[in-house]
């Protein structure tokens, strides 16, 4: 903290005149900072007198340089009567807030604002967002050679040709725009399928097959690099909870397949090898 001084002077010449006093009801008094320690000219011409050798100190000295502490400390409450916080610690005595905190959202008893309020909108935590894909771009990217229509067709397939964008959050909805475009087989696993579109892709001779992905599979189906950076192993596919069941064909499998599995019925079970 700096501390302020008072100027101090130093040298004062003065001198009175001996001659004719000078008229008036007062003498005017002139301050002036002297320059140099000289008087030089100690009289003016009306008769006043010039204070002449005033210095003044610098505000700031070497011995004011200090850290920022904080000028007040903090209250330590119940350490003693004599620290005016002992005791009672400031809470004063008896009563609600002497005896802790109290319920959050508490109000004295009377109907808290959370019931007061009525409530807006229901936000369900277990629905699903898919990305919605359709024929025509499949179709398009094929055109181009992006896409080999002999191979499996995955949403990491889909994901790494642009067909999809990379925000990705629970999986890929297959839709019918287009379908007349499709006029080879193509077989694709996605995670679920308009009745179009998949009519349209098994009439063209293909098959589109819903697999369950929970949040980690789905993410070692589209970045299995960051498993391999972490040091880590691809997580085991997870089967679908009871309501999603019905809404499903089969598990991902990982990693990402290349050829598509033939779909049995119960009336026709696969033939096992003799």
């Amino acid at each position: 903290m700096i501390r302020r001084r008072l100027p101090s002077i130093t040298t004062v010449c003065s001198q009175f005149l001996k001659t004719k006093p000078i008229s008036g009801p007062s003498q005017n008094l002139h301050f002036h900072s002297l320059q140099s320690p000289q008087c030089s000219n100690p009289i003016n011409k009306n008769g006043s007198f010039w204070f002449q050798g005033i210095r003044a100190y610098s505000l700031l000295s070497l011995n004011d340089l200090r850290d920022n502490v904080p000028r007040k400390q903090k209250t330590r409450k119940g350490r003693g009567i004599g620290s005016g916080k002992g005791k009672t610690a400031g809470r004063g005595h008896k009563g609600q807030k002497a005896r802790g905190n109290g319920k959050l959202g508490f109000e004295g008893g009377q109907t808290p604002m959370r019931r007061r309020l009525p409530k807006r909108g229901f936000k369900n935590p277990f629905s699903l967002t898919f990305q919605p894909v359709g024929l025509e771009k499949i179709a398009k990217l094929i055109n181009a050679g992006k896409i080999d229509s002999h191979e499996l067709i995955t949403m990491k397939t889909l994901k790494d040709t642009g067909a999809i964008g990379k925000q990705i959050e629970d999986g890929v909805r297959l839709m019918g725009r287009g379908a007349e475009q499709i006029k080879w087989p193509i077989h694709l696993e996605v995670s679920r399928v308009t009745v179009r579109a998949k009519e349209a892709v098994e009439a063209a001779g293909g098959s589109v097959r819903r697999v369950h992905y929970n949040k980690l599979g789905f993410k070692a189906l589209l970045k299995p690099e960051w498993f391999e950076k972490k040091g880590r192993l691809l997580p085991k596919p997870a089967r679908p909870p009871p309501k999603l069941k019905d809404k499903v064909d089969s598990i991902g499998r990982l990693p990402a397949p290349t050829k598509p599995i033939p779909f049995f019925t119960e009336e026709q079970p696969a033939s096992s090898p003799a």
